[in-house]
């Protein structure tokens, strides 16, 4: 038995085509989102449903912490603050 509704994929099958969604995803990554994991998990959910087929499992979806660790760190991660946190800032 897939672990969503079939609906929940058509959802976020149309969710992810939206001009809005696209336009966003467009500026935070510098490229258009790719929508065929949707439509395949949708379609895979569907062809359960009629024939429950082991062929037509839905995928797990991979961890979201994966892939942010994979594109690398911006900040090193410390212990403590510095030891002079609460002085001003030079100007």
């Amino acid at each position: 038995q897939p672990p969503r509704s079939c609906e929940d994929y058509w959802w976020e099958w149309k969710h992810c085509r939206g001009l809005r969604h696209a336009f966003h995803h467009y500026y935070a990554h510098g490229e258009l989102p790719t929508c065929d994991r949707w439509r395949e998990d949708y379609e895979a959910c569907r062809a359960w449903e009629k024939g429950r087929a082991a062929s037509a499992q839905v995928r797990p979806a991979p961890p979201q912490r994966a892939a942010a660790s994979s594109s690398g760190r911006l900040w090193t991660l410390r212990k403590s603050p510095p030891p002079d946190w609460y002085l001003p800032l030079d100007q």
